[in-house]
């Protein structure tokens, strides 16, 4: 016996759902976990102007949410209507372009309540009296007198009780407690003036403070790196660079970190449109493309970003929850986050992640080992020769500039041939102009150890040098400075190659020929769904054009903008730029390190190489005597 297709009903009525049955459908779209229903509670008490926001949750949020705001309140006869579904008070409906408030829908409360037990208590600013209404599972109560102070609290009890086959498909207390404080988190770092508090609480008593934050001052940038510092920690404030860009009316403000204080996820990735924080492919791609050349593959870059635009070149009304957004103009928004960060990242100068010297610094530790062959005896030291101790004697003696040098070059080498014969290093003598070489910020070379990395001593401190790295971030920025002087060679393809696509895809690629074609790629029409590839490339070789082609196509349908070409260029010149570089075990001499560290300093982005790791750390002279103890 076959079985019964699904696809094989009987005819049945068509019939209009309760109203009980369409808001627990409509408030599974706005309200999936604990975190949904406190960033909707917490939104409204943003748009009512509140300045202190205090949110206390129980076993996750599953048992109790309570937002406490101190905003203007709601009135004793709009209770009622603030629990009825698209009933608000931020449109009046004749524009649904033109929002600029969080909430817009007039669904949060009714769906919350249609799942829960809810509780709405609020005075009205200027009322002398505040009101109470009850929502158990749709079901909306009489407003009756209470003691509340100005401003509004919502209390949620058994969220999903009305629903239980939802409460299935919650994580675990622990799970949804960090996903409540994400979302505040988030928020606290749009609105920089309020302050908020994050307990843990018990079902009838307040417990222990997970997060606070108070209203901070100052102007925009002051306020927002102060919360910063508060939510993502003070390591990220200090390692951000500011952003301010500006173009075709939409303004872009926030924090970008340093390349070296990447991470090995985006969880450190904040994007905010209008104050609102969203999660937009569009924006995480132009983040992505902006450190492109700057991290490894498997490491993301740390940023907070505000992009500002008229209310009407963005949609916020795609999803219910309000986390997409959908620009009129995509590539404009695109461009600005790209061409601000790298502007910012080219301009920030020597900088390199704190975090790198204070791991530099936890890496030096006393020896506790086996002693060294050269220290034998409880109190013994190493002894140099008498002609060891003559040469330093002379070189410390009142000379010639270069008997002096000569006798300063040659003392120490001797002196780590006799004391240490593991240790190899090349030690030089000091240039006339050394003292003013340390002014600059990666001072002047003094020595170069293990034929690979440059000490260079500053004015206040040293900076080591891993020199393969820093001349393969040199190299690779000649190759591309000279490839976009000289624009992108093509090669000819001998036959050309037709490329079968879908007939969606062939016309993206077409509408980028031009694009293409200055990234070296030419493409043709070939009839319906194909496309026909003339050149390619020269830097890519033999180059397979049916992969690129789809590749850039996959691309286009994703992003909306063809990179595949050029950042294959790129990954060529960084090979080349890798073996072209000065090899690991080549010993230079003064003038080639002090040289090098010049170009260092005149070559944007040479604080990373082209795999996106550090090329020098910083160790100022501070630090340096507190590891011997004399701070």
């Amino acid at each position: 016996m076959n079985a019964p297709s699904h696809n094989i009903m009987p005819r049945r009525r068509i019939r209009l759902l309760d109203e009980a049955a369409q808001n627990r459908i409509a408030a599974g779209e706005v309200v999936e976990r604990p975190a949904s229903a406190v960033k909707e509670l917490v939104e409204n008490a943003l748009d009512a102007g509140a300045r202190r926001i205090e949110v206390s949750v129980a076993d996750g949020g599953k048992t109790l949410i309570r937002v406490h705001d101190d905003g203007h309140g709601i009135a004793q006869d709009e209770l009622a209507l603030a629990l009825e579904r698209h009933a608000t008070s931020k449109i009046d409906g004749s524009d649904l372009l033109n929002i600029s408030s969080f909430g817009f829908r007039g669904e949060a409360l009714p769906s919350i309540g249609a799942v829960a037990r809810l509780t709405l208590t609020s005075r009205a600013a200027g009322a002398d009296e505040a009101w109470r209404i009850v929502c158990v599972a749709g079901e909306i109560g009489r407003p009756q007198p209470a003691a509340h102070p100005p401003g509004t609290t919502v209390e949620v009890r058994d969220l999903f009780f009305a629903t239980p086959a939802r409460l299935k498909f919650l994580r675990t207390d622990r799970a949804e407690l960090q996903a409540i404080s994400e979302t505040v988190k988030k928020l606290a770092m749009a609105a920089p003036e309020v302050g908020f508090t994050l307990r843990a609480a018990g079902p009838e008593q307040e417990g222990r403070l997970m997060f606070r934050a108070d209203p901070e001052q100052g102007d925009l940038f002051d306020a927002r790196l102060a919360r910063l510092s508060q939510v993502l920690g003070a390591e990220f404030a200090q390692n951000a660079l500011p952003i301010e860009a500006e173009r075709e009316g939409l303004r872009l403000t926030g924090f970008a970190a340093l390349p070296t204080f990447s991470r090995g996820s985006a969880a450190a990735q904040h994007l905010f449109v209008n104050g609102r924080p969203v999660r937009d492919k569009l924006l995480a791609g132009a983040l992505r493309a902006a450190y492109s050349d700057l991290l490894g593959r498997d490491r993301h870059p740390a940023a907070v970003l505000f992009l500002d635009c008229p209310p009407e070149r963005v949609d916020v009304n795609v999803h219910p929850a309000k986390t997409e957004v959908r620009f009129r103009e995509p590539g404009v928004a695109r461009g600005l986050i790209v061409s601000a960060l790298r502007h910012a990242l080219a301009e920030a100068g020597r900088r390199s992640s704190t975090t790198i010297s204070t791991a530099a610094l936890g890496a030096f530790r006393p020896e506790t080992g086996a002693p060294h062959p050269a220290y034998q005896g409880d109190y013994a030291r190493p002894r140099p020769s008498a002609g060891l101790l003559a040469r330093a004697w002379q070189a410390q003696a009142p000379a010639a500039q270069g008997d002096a040098a000569a006798a300063f070059a040659e003392a120490p080498a001797a002196f780590a041939q006799e004391t240490a014969p593991g240790w190899s290093a090349r030690v030089e003598p000091p240039a006339p102009d050394a003292e003013a070489a340390e002014d600059l910020p990666l001072g002047v070379a003094r020595a170069q150890f293990h034929e690979n990395y440059i000490l260079a001593q500053t004015r206040n401190g040293i900076v080591i040098v891993d020199q393969h790295a820093a001349h393969e971030r040199l190299v690779y920025e000649r190759l591309k400075r000279q490839m976009a002087e000289r624009a992108v060679p093509r090669q000819a393809l001998l036959i050309p190659e037709v490329v079968e696509l879908s007939p969606e895809d062939a016309e993206r690629v077409l509408d980028a020929a031009e694009q293409l074609a200055e990234a070296g790629l030419a493409v043709e029409p070939f009839g319906p769904g194909a496309v026909c590839v003339r050149e390619t490339p020269a830097a890519l070789g033999q180059v397979d054009a049916r992969a690129l082609v789809r590749d850039v196509a996959d691309e286009l349908a994703e992003m909306g903008d063809a990179r595949a070409v050029r950042a294959r260029i790129d990954a060529v010149l960084s090979r080349m730029a890798c073996h072209g570089s000065v090899r690991s075990g080549r010993r230079l001499t003064g003038e080639e390190m002090n040289a090098l560290l010049r170009e260092m300093e005149a070559t944007p982005h040479s604080d990373q190489c082209n795999h996106g790791r550090p090329t020098w750390v910083a160790l100022s002279l501070a630090d340096i005597e507190k590891l011997f103890g004399r701070r």
